[in-house]
């Protein structure tokens, strides 16, 4: 089984060479030491959810502090292609768990969209609230699947948001039911005809709606924008579902997994 991972933030491994040690404080060491109840001898690792990987073993415990003694440090690239999920707010914390599972299944990226058939608003000082939660969500589904990234939960959008995230995607893709093309023929053809990108990885969106779908003005103002259309399968997923499912799908035919 692989090593339990708790994130420390954005540059504190830097400085870390094998026979180091690193101290973990503050919920993370908490966490280790309350919950996994980690003793000293125990492999885990510390990511910085920005690419670094610390692998070491428990040296010592003390009341909120964690030491772990350096034994590996890894840099793990992006993803040449990475997956961003653009999820419409859903009722009953469809949206969330969604995003909870893409995230153990590799995207890279999170949008929160506020589709014309959204039943549920982000306003004003609910709007910070539910996007904090989202980042919470996202995070501890990283550290469940082990991963050194953590993905970014990126400001929500309206449809005029939505469309120039499109514009500027490599690729945007709507998954809808009335789609003629199945979303593995949209993918591989145009993973044969995308050229190499010059200024870093590229981006991949997949567009899901809400519980009562996008609507037609909305596909015609995201098709003009650049983005396609694409069927999932033979069956209608909910909105927690048809994510992961492209997530799964894409990471296969991208070569992630």
């Amino acid at each position: 089984m692989s090593n339990p991972v708790f994130f420390t933030p954005p540059g504190t491994l830097d400085q870390q060479v094998p026979g180091s040690a690193f101290v973990l404080e503050g919920a993370e060491a908490r966490h280790a030491i309350t919950v996994k109840r980690l003793a000293v001898g125990e492999a885990v690792d510390i990511a910085d959810g920005a690419g670094k990987r610390l692998t070491g073993t428990v040296a010592a415990v003390a009341a909120g502090e964690l030491t772990v003694e350096c034994l590996d440090l890894l840099t793990e690239p992006q993803p040449a292609i990475r997956l961003v999920l653009v999820q419409a707010l859903a009722k009953g914390d469809r949206d969330e768990l969604a995003a909870e599972t893409a995230t153990e299944l590799g995207i890279d990226a999170v949008i929160p969209w506020q589709a014309e058939r959204s039943i549920v608003r982000w306003k004003a000082e609910r709007a910070a609230k539910a996007h904090a939660k989202w980042q919470s969500v996202v995070t501890a589904a990283a550290k469940q699947a082990r991963r050194a990234w953590i993905p970014e939960v990126r400001a929500a959008v309206d449809g005029a948001g939505l469309q120039a995230a499109v514009a500027a995607a490599d690729l945007a893709v709507i998954l809808h039911e009335d789609a003629v093309r199945p979303l593995r023929q949209v993918l591989e053809a145009w993973l044969d005809s995308a050229a190499p990108g010059d200024d870093g990885p590229r981006e991949v969106l997949l567009i899901v709606g809400p519980e009562g779908g996008i609507s037609p003005r909305e596909v015609t103002r995201l098709c003009d924008a650049g983005a396609v259309t694409a069927l999932l399968g033979h069956h209608v997923l909910r909105s927690s579902t048809a994510g992961p499912a492209a997530t799964v799908l894409a990471s296969d035919i991208f070569g992630r997994w």
